[in-house]
Formats: C-alpha cells, sequence, structure tokens
C-alpha cells in the first residue's frame, strides 16, 4: 500500500509536481478538478472517501483517522469521518467547515489527479474562486436534503465565468433521502434548467453517498435505477481539453537577466503556444519586433517550447522590455489598451466603487486602475442583470476598468493567462477582487491626447508662479472654506493667480447629481480632482476645499498631478469643536436622523497620515493662512514679488 501524498494547504504548482513520484504515473494523463457547492454539502468527506477507496492511506493514517472520528463524535471504525482527511486547519475542524483551500494529489490505474476542495461557506467564495483557476473540472456537490441553493448557483456562475466547461452534479447525502430517484431528478431538472446558459460541454449527475461510498468507486445496489458511471468511472474517462498548442505565443516578462555584459535575456513561463528559435516576436506594449536567438533553460538550450516551460529568451536585437511586458508572436499580437470591459467577482467586505483607485495585477505587471463603469451585476438565483452603483461582497459585475497606461492583454475566453487579473486594495494590499476580460473597448484606440503648442510651463511662467493644488481636507465646519478663502486673498494681493473649487459651489453645477452616499462621495472627488488638474496645466494655483472623507481618493488626485505640485492641507478639527461651530446646523440635524451619511456621524473620516500642512484649532483662520502662503513662498511656488 502506498502512502498518500499531503499537499494540503499547499498551491496547485507544489501538487502538480508531485505526480512524478509515483511509479509509472508519468505515463497517465492528469485531470485537475475541484470540489465545491454550498457549506456542509460534503465536498471533504467526498475527497476523504476518494483517498480512502482508492486505498492511498497508510495504517498509520487509519488509526489516526479512527482515533479522531472517534473523538469528534463517537463513530465507529466503520464510520470513520473522512472529512478530517481533508480539513487540515484547526479552524475547520473546531467548526466542521473549509476555510482554505487544500490541494490533494491520488491515483487510479487509469489516471492521476490532483483536486482542490474549495470553501462552501459563502464568506469564503474567495478561496473557490482560486482553487477554480487551475481546474479542468468541477464536481459541483449538492445536499440532497436540501437540493440547489444560492452558494451552490453561485459557485456554477464562477465556474462557467473561470472556464470551466465540464461539470459532476453530484447529488450527495441521497441515503438521507432514502435513495429517492425522484429526490434525485428533480434536482438535476432543477439544475440543467439554471445552467443552461452556461455553455457546460459535459454535466454529469450522479446521486451519492459519500460517507458510504455509494457511486463513489462502483456503481451502489441501493440506486439501481441510477444507470449512469460511478464518480470514479466518469472522473477516468472524461475528456479535457489540453492546451492548445495552436494558440498564438505569449510570454509575460517576470525578469531581465543580465548575469553579465555579454548576456541579456528575458525570463518568464510561457503562458499560451509556443516559440522556437529563429520565431519573429514582438514586445507588445512597445510594438518592437525581433527574432528569437536562444532559448535558455537551465538544463541547456532548446530549439523549442510550449505553454508552461520556464524559459530566458534571447532575442538578435537590444530591444527595450522590462517586467511586466509581454513578449508575443509578431504575427498574432495581444491587444494594447487602457480600457477594457470584464466580469469581476468581487471579493472584499468593502464594496467596490467606480472611480476609487485599486492596484491590478496582470500576469507579472501591476498598475494603478479604477472601475469607470459598472455596467451591471449578476443575479446568481435567476441570472437576470442588474443595474448597480457598486458590487458587495461575493458578488459578480459586468464592468469598464481604465488603466492608468495601457496593457497587453487577450479576451479570457481565448488565452486565461493573459485575460484575468486580480484587483489589489492599494492600502492594505488585499486581494479584493478577481477578473476575466471580455473586450477592449473601442474608444480606448480611437482618442488620443492632443498635442498642444502652449504647454503648462509656458502658462505658469507668463504668470510668473509655479502651478499647484493646495487641497484642504477635514470635518465639515473644521474651517477649510474659510482659510482657503483668506489665502486666496493673500496670493491675490500677490499677484498671483487663483481660482478656488469648494465642495458646496461645485455641487450647484458640475456635481448636481450627486449624493452623499461613499459611492457619489468617490465620485465627488475623482471630477474635483480632474478639474484641478486642469486648473493646475493652466499654471494656476488652485485651492480645494472638501471634507474629501478617504483617503484613497486624495492619494488619486495626488498621482494625476506631477511631484510636488499636490499640497495636502489637514485642517485637524476635532469633531467636538467643529459641531460646537456648526455653522450650517448640519450635525444637528444629522444627530436626529434627518441628513444620512454625515461624515463624523455615520459616515467614516480618513484623516491624513502624513499631510503637507497641518492646522490645529489653536491657529485663528487668519494665522493659518498665513501658515499656507508661507509654505508656498519657501517651497518656490511664488516666484516673484507682489505686483
Amino acid at each position: 500500500m502506498s502512502a498518500v501524498l499531503d499537499t494540503s494547504h499547499a498551491g496547485p504548482e507544489a501538487a502538480s509536481g508531485l505526480p512524478g513520484l509515483l511509479p509509472g504515473a508519468e505515463r497517465k494523463s492528469l485531470l485537475r478538478f475541484l470540489t465545491c457547492g454550498s457549506v456542509d454539502d460534503g465536498k471533504s468527506t467526498l475527497i476523504g472517501r476518494l483517498l480512502y477507496d482508492t486505498k492511498l492511506l497508510t495504517e498509520d493514517q487509519l488509526a489516526a483517522l479512527g482515533r479522531d472520528s472517534n473523538r469528534r463524535r463517537g463513530a465507529t471504525e466503520d464510520e470513520l469521518d473522512f472529512a478530517l482527511l481533508v480539513d487540515g486547519l484547526a479552524a475547520e475542524r473546531e467548526q466542521g467547515i473549509t476555510i482554505d483551500v487544500a490541494y490533494r494529489f491520488f491515483a487510479t490505474d487509469a489516471r492521476k489527479f490532483i483536486v482542490a476542495d474549495t470553501p462552501g461557506h459563502e464568506q469564503y467564495t474567495r478561496n473557490m474562486a482560486t482553487g477554480a483557476s487551475n481546474a479542468d473540472l468541477a464536481v459541483l456537490l449538492v445536499d440532497a436534503r436540501h437540493g440547489i441553493l444560492t452558494q451552490t448557483r453561485r459557485h456554477s456562475f464562477i465556474v462557467s465565468l473561470l472556464g470551466i466547461r465540464h461539470v459532476v452534479l453530484a447529488v450527495n447525502k441521497i441515503d438521507l433521502v432514502d435513495y429517492s430517484k425522484d429526490v434525485f431528478e428533480a434536482i438535476v431538472a432543477e439544475y440543467q434548467a439554471f445552467a443552461e446558459s452556461f455553455g457546460f460541454r459535459s454535466l454529469q449527475a450522479i446521486p451519492l453517498a459519500a460517507r458510504f461510498g455509494d457511486n463513489m468507486l462502483t456503481r451502489s445496489e441501493r440506486t439501481p435505477w441510477y444507470e449512469g458511471p460511478s464518480l470514479i468511472e466518469h472522473l477516468e474517462t472524461i475528456e479535457v481539453e489540453e492546451a492548445d498548442p495552436s494558440a498564438p505565443f505569449r510570454m509575460p516578462v517576470q525578469w531581465v537577466s543580465r548575469p553579465h555584459l555579454n548576456f541579456r535575456g528575458f525570463a518568464g513561463t510561457i503562458a499560451a503556444g509556443s516559440v522556437r528559435t529563429g520565431d519573429r516576436i514582438v514586445v507588445a506594449g512597445s510594438g518592437i519586433t525581433s527574432r528569437v536567438k536562444r532559448i535558455v533553460t537551465y538544463d541547456g538550450d532548446l530549439a523549442a517550447a510550449g505553454a508552461g516551460a520556464a524559459v530566458t529568451l534571447t532575442l538578435e536585437d537590444e530591444i527595450d522590455a522590462s517586467r511586466g511586458d509581454v513578449i508575443a508572436a509578431a504575427v498574432a499580437r495581444p491587444q494594447v489598451s487602457d480600457q477594457f470591459a470584464a466580469h469581476l467577482i468581487w471579493m472584499h467586505a468593502d464594496p467596490l466603487i467606480a472611480g476609487r483607485p485599486y492596484l491590478v495585477k496582470i500576469g507579472t505587471r501591476t498598475l494603478t486602475a479604477s472601475v469607470t463603469d459598472i455596467k451591471h451585476k449578476v443575479d446568481v438565483n435567476t441570472l437576470q442583470k442588474l443595474a448597480a452603483r457598486t458590487l458587495e461582497l461575493n458578488e459578480v459585475g459586468f464592468v469598464n476598468l481604465s488603466t492608468h497606461e495601457p496593457i497587453a492583454f487577450d479576451p479570457f475566453s481565448s488565452i486565461k493567462e493573459t485575460g484575468a487579473f486580480i484587483v489589489i486594495d492599494r492600502m492594505t494590499n488585499l486581494t479584493v477582487g478577481a477578473g476575466m476580460i471580455e473586450f477592449g473597448l473601442r474608444r480606448a484606440h480611437n482618442i488620443h491626447w492632443q498635442a498642444l503648442d502652449v504647454d503648462k510651463s509656458s502658462r505658469a511662467a507668463l504668470k510668473g508662479q509655479k502651478p499647484a493644488v493646495l487641497w484642504f481636507t477635514g470635518l465639515s465646519g473644521a474651517g477649510k472654506s474659510t482659510i482657503a478663502n483668506l489665502v486666496e486673498k493673500r496670493l491675490h494681493s500677490l499677484g498671483i493667480h487663483t481660482y478656488i473649487l469648494d465642495g458646496d459651489n461645485i455641487r450647484h453645477g458640475l456635481n448636481r447629481d450627486l449624493g452623499f452616499t461613499e459611492a457619489d462621495r468617490v465620485e465627488n472627488i475623482r471630477r474635483v480632482a480632474e478639474a484641478a488638474r486642469l486648473f493646475a496645466d493652466a499654471g494656476i494655483v488652485t485651492l480645494v476645499s472638501f471634507i474629501s472623507p478617504f483617503r484613497a481618493e486624495r492619494r488619486m488626485a495626488r498621482e494625476m498631478l506631477q511631484e510636488g505640485e499636490f499640497i495636502e492641507i489637514f485642517v485637524d478639527t476635532p469633531i467636538e469643536v467643529a459641531e460646537s461651530r456648526d455653522p450650517k446646523g448640519l450635525y444637528k440635524r444629522a444627530r436626529q436622523g434627518l441628513i444620512e451619511n454625515f461624515t463624523g456621524i455615520d459616515s467614516p473620516y480618513e484623516p491624513p497620515e502624513e499631510p503637507d500642512i497641518r492646522m490645529t484649532p489653536d491657529l485663528s483662520a487668519a494665522d493659518a493662512a498665513e501658515v499656507v502662503v508661507s509654505h508656498l513662498m519657501r517651497a518656490g511656488y511664488i516666484t516673484q514679488g507682489a505686483h
């Protein structure tokens, strides 16, 4: 009896290297599949039973399983708790649910398998999407007692989005409904109707009692009405699509190798297609072409290499490329754009808000991006497309995305590796979303920045000043507008060309269509930041007086401008002081519940962590204004004296 090769909580890459350790395994085909479905549908039990039935457990593992089963629920050796083989985390054992993604390897005489046990709990849908990203087939479990649930539908939709085209509908715990044919057929009919639009190439429904092994290894006598294959029989015989060797060549550059002056190569893993020495390639972003001179590996040079190979390419010409660039076949190039439409799975408790800046990682490149429009979100129960301003945890939407620089990509349906991306929160560095590119937006190719003969420096020089954006932030009633007004008067007396963008004034015109929800506040600041950027381009010192409660949006405004042009001024007035002033009576009305989403009361304010200037309440408004003007003079923003 051979020991099970346990890769619990290791990545799929680690698991993929294990089959060669078993005698003869290298001659067998490999199937990667995942188990998914709602919580407590029996996914871990199913995998544990597979390991047990395929006799990949050693005697000490069986003994430990028996002891753990007895401790957990007083089971006998004949009633082993197979989920314990997979639920490796202590928190999982305590709660009886799967939290992390656990990868397992097992093999039969016909095939070898890597299986991902993914979480069923709604809170861990992100982990399920991770497990699905490398799978060829999905085993979707349904509890025969409960039928098709919302999480069943959500997982099915995500499976279809991620390009999995083979599904097993495993109706588990059929023993708890007396092995009822009618119950099984009703569940199958409901699921087939729901999944009809997903385009699955195969959908095999199997009644299971994973705990007892019914229809796992062989067909069970307790379901004489079922005439299909057992689960193992189906997994051994299903034909899944291999990597398409005719796909166009794509290799994201991982790093530029320069071990010495006489060698310069571009290292990476081939994402799709194949490459041979002499092939003409292109750096997708720049459009510069060359030919492959050598394909270098640790074991020596190759004449050709295909998808999945880690190689270093040397080229006939000295061309510029760096980490994040995509080297591609010159005759079949990827799209290059800074705007595209994509399906997006949102994976964080904080909602996605259009206009808020995030980081997007596609291939080996990470860059700033934002969702410019949420076209719709999908009701996972009905698959209806619903209007949306935000995406909440576990919601799936169709969005337009804009990156701050053009990137090379392919539609996800064509090449997964260059069509998939993750979204990262810039403040916490957490992965908050996963996306699949559908197509590039045509307008990105048709709109170009118009070159002008008179530039920012020329406009500023004519005025004898340096452009700057003075961004006043703080609570309502902090004194932002009062100080900004005094600063402008002082600058005006010095002959400085200025303009004030004030929160209340802007909402009478440019932003009159926006409310005070978090999404509207983000869009409010995005528009103001764009306007401020244009004023700076005109060479003007612009004063922006907005609560601007979120750090992410203030950071976005800073990054729109050149280094040194953005000056963040924090009017640090405690809420008690601001509320005691309450010049507009807003705090009083907010306390009475008459104003919703009021900053400091029922909507958060994120104070600047390192403002350029910080004002405290002990300063009078006039003194605070002089602090700002003195800062501008010391920093050289005012390059000539008073007129």
